[in-house]
């Protein structure tokens, strides 16, 4: 009897239903992780990410990893504070006897609030709302436009900004936070 001797192959090859979709690679770079993390099951895996314009900016140079830090902590404020004009129904809000079915009297809760606090007042440090700084840190930062989506549909006050002023902008914005977050408590 002959024995089958098992040659090593090709690497095994991903499967399409791990990959990202061609449409997913059109807004942005996409990449996978460094190191493996569990998945919902508790299995290890290792999924694509996508990366932001502060990983972009710093790895190029353009941030430090201080200024990134300080966009992140804005980025997470942010979304603590839900100022994200994209919002689902929330679900889990319960019930109670009025017309519309859910608490409409009740405001948000004081974490929330408290978010909302730390990010206007970092909004103001760089300048506002109207103002360049504030807007690009709004829309770029918080809402996580791309910097070339703000700068040529937003801009500051509606005017067009080109990409390179946009990016001196949003590292000037960058800075100021930095120096705002280290003296002051994050949410």
């Amino acid at each position: 009897m002959t024995q089958k001797r098992s040659r090593p192959g090709p690497p095994a090859q991903e499967t399409p239903d791990s990959m990202p979709t061609p449409e997913r690679s059109n807004h942005g770079i996409v990449e996978r992780l460094e190191r493996t993390i569990s998945d919902s099951s508790g299995r290890p895996a290792r999924p694509y990410r996508f990366v932001d314009t502060l990983a972009v900016m710093e790895r190029r140079g353009s941030i430090t990893a201080g200024m990134r830090q300080a966009g992140e902590d804005f980025r997470d404020c942010f979304a603590v504070a839900q100022l994200d004009p994209l919002s689902a129904f929330d679900i889990s809000r319960p019930k109670i006897g009025s017309r519309s079915g859910f608490r409409s009297m009740e405001g948000p809760g004081s974490r929330i609030e408290n978010a909302r606090r730390v990010v206007w007042r970092a909004t103001l440090a760089v300048g506002g709302l109207r103002s360049a700084g504030g807007s690009c840190v709004w829309h770029v930062v918080g809402w996580q436009q791309s910097l070339k989506e703000w700068a040529l549909e937003q801009g500051w006050n509606g005017r067009r900004v080109s990409q390179e002023a946009a990016s001196g902008i949003l590292i000037a914005s960058l800075g100021t936070l930095e120096a705002y977050f280290a003296q002051s408590l994050t949410c």
